[in-house]
Formats: structure tokens, sequence, C-alpha cells
């Protein structure tokens, strides 16, 4: 018995001998195999990316292919002005990746004047000249098409897409096409030019088959727009009714509603949440108030619906939005900036929201 005994601990303490040999035979292979980064310079991102920065606006360094996709981003905070014309083969698309002010005009005809959504499509047709003043930090995905291999059989009339009807078209937050660009902008560096002409083809092919708006809504003029933001901006804390906002601007609802979403790119509803968020940020950056008072001093009921819209809005909760925006002014302050540079840049463009 005790001979038994004393084979079964040596054959345990050779299986142990065994099982640590090959442990450490593992990880040395892991070791072995684990990635070495190359000692060749990497690449620069305008060689990487399969939608390279432009250096000049809607003017992409790629060669002319029958789709080409460039990124135009500026962190300029003053009025930029730019100017180009659409090539004779080529349709232009511009989606915007973050909520920007805009105007584009032809000479003396304004095509667009206000706040540009995040998701915000604009379509220029071949050899079409156009201007546009940016007054605040933007970021758009450009796509230059080839006209006769994606728009060979475009022909005036109703319905489908016509040459006139996609000519400075302006589609407020596209859902399909924002979705594509954020396809696009996710994959960052890992996203491949042929994955990026399958975006751009789909996107041409969306467009060219898109039922076109049946009419055209004039924009909120500026005095009446004015009235609407200064009412807003002194009674955002209270429950506004649309027939309030309809009466400010002198419109009936509906007149309003429509006017108004064409004046600014969102409805009377969103632009009032923007504007209770808008405030709550300054509130949670420039003091201790708790997030219920904060949520009852800009207008919500409970700090529930508060969190969610202020979630929905910014993409952080209130809590985890006051904590980075006090980490970035401590850091701004050592470095000798500017404390809210980075919570600031686009709130002044971010109108107010109304649903």
């Amino acid at each position: 018995m005790d001979q038994l005994h004393s084979a079964a601990v040596t054959t345990a303490a050779e299986s142990r001998t065994r099982g640590r040999t090959m442990l450490t035979d593992i990880q040395a292979a892991g070791a072995r195999s684990t990635y070495q980064p190359s000692r060749h310079k990497p690449a620069s991102p305008q060689e990487t990316r399969a939608f390279p920065l432009e250096r000049r606006w809607r003017q992409p360094a790629a060669t002319p292919d029958d789709i080409t996709i460039s990124r135009w981003t500026c962190t300029q905070t003053g009025i930029r002005h730019e100017e180009a014309t659409t090539p004779a083969d080529r349709y232009f698309f511009a989606i915007a990746l973050k909520t920007s002010r805009a105007k584009l005009t032809r000479g003396r005809h304004t095509i667009f004047d206000g706040i540009m959504p995040a998701g915000t499509l604009y379509i220029g047709a071949p050899l079409q000249q156009l201007s546009a003043q940016f007054s605040a930090p933007c970021d758009f995905l450009h796509f230059h098409v080839s006209a006769s291999t994606y728009f060979p059989f475009l022909r005036p009339g109703a319905g489908t897409a016509s040459a006139e009807g996609l000519n400075d078209l302006v589609l407020l937050r596209d859902p399909f096409a924002e979705q594509l660009a954020k396809a696009l902008t996710e994959r960052g560096h890992s996203a491949d030019r042929e994955f990026a002409r399958c975006i751009g083809q789909t996107l041409a092919m969306h467009l060219a088959r898109r039922e076109l708006p049946h009419s055209k809504v004039n924009a909120l003029p500026k005095w009446r727009l004015r009235r609407v933001e200064e009412y807003v901006g002194t009674h955002f804390d209270h429950c506004i009714s649309l027939s309030e906002l309809a009466k400010v601007a002198g419109l009936s609802r509906m007149h309003f509603a429509a006017q108004f979403r064409a004046a600014t790119g969102y409805r009377p509803r969103e632009y009032l949440l923007h504007q209770r968020i808008e405030r709550a940020k300054s509130l949670l950056s420039n003091s201790e108030t708790a997030l219920a008072e904060v949520a009852l001093t800009v207008g919500f009921c409970t700090q529930a619906h508060f969190s969610t819209v202020f979630k929905r809005i910014t993409g952080d909760t209130p809590a985890r939005w006051r904590c980075a925006s006090r980490n970035a002014s401590a850091s701004s302050r050592l470095s000798g900036g500017d404390p809210a540079s980075t919570y600031k840049a686009v709130s002044h463009v971010l109108p107010a929201d109304f649903s």
C-alpha cells in the first residue's frame, strides 16, 4: 500500500512538472507570436485614409475616380468664406458630420442660411458654382460622383430625381445618408478604398431613386425668427406650446412649423430642447447645483426626462458631462488655454429644440 501511495505521489509530481513545462512553452510561443511593430515609418493619415482630408474646400487630393470621397474639417470659430465649381462630369454631395451654421449662395441667390444639423445632405449638379460661408466649426464628408455612371437617365419631371431637382437640394437630416457617413467615419483608417467606394455607390443610388419634395417651403424670415428666438430665450424654463410660438411669429401653426424647420433644420420642439440643454450645460459647468434642481431650472418636469434628453443630444449623461467639462477646464487652465473651449466651440450655433 505504501508503495502504491509513493508511486501516486511521484506520478502527481511529474504531472505538475510537465504541466508547468507545457505552460512555459505555450507562453514562450505566445511571446514569439506577439505582433511586433514594423520598423518602417508608418504611413501618414493622408496616405492610409480611404477618404483623405481636403487641403482646400471641395478639392480632394486623390486621383479622380467614378466616386471620390474626401473630408473637409474646419475648427475655425470665426467666419470663413469658400468657393468652388462642380466639374462638368460630376455631382457633388456633402454630408454634415456635426451641427454647424452655414450660408450657401450663388451670386445674389441664397440657397441656404442657417443651422445645418448633423446628417444634413447637400447636392450640387455639374458645372454649378457655389459660395459657402461657415460661421462655426464644421466637419463634412464630400462625395464627388460621376454623372454619367450613376445619373445617366436624369430627366425633367416630378417623382424620381431629376436634373433640376437634384441641384442645390438641401435635405435636413437624411437618416440613411447619415448612417452611411457614420459607417465610413467610424471605421477610421481601417476603411479601405473598396469599402468606401461601396458606401459611395449606395449613396448615389439612394439619391438617384429618392422621391423629391413636391413643393418647396420658404424659410421663416429672419425678423420673425429673431422674435421667436428671443421669446424662447426668456421663456425656455416654462411650458411653451407650438401655438404660442406661431403667435409670436405671426403665422398659423402649420405655416410656422414648416418655415421654422426650413430656416433652422429643427422642429420647434427640438429647438426648445436644445436651448434647455445649452442652459443646463452652463449650470453644470459653473455651479454645484444638484442635477434635479438643474432639471427643474431649465424647464424639465423630472430629472429622469432631463437626463434622457441630455444624453440623446450630447451623447453623455449630465453627471459624466459635468465631470468631463471640469477636467477639460482644469487641463486648459494648466496649459493656459481657454477653460471651456472644448464644450463652447459649437454651443453658440445650436438653436434650441421644439418637437
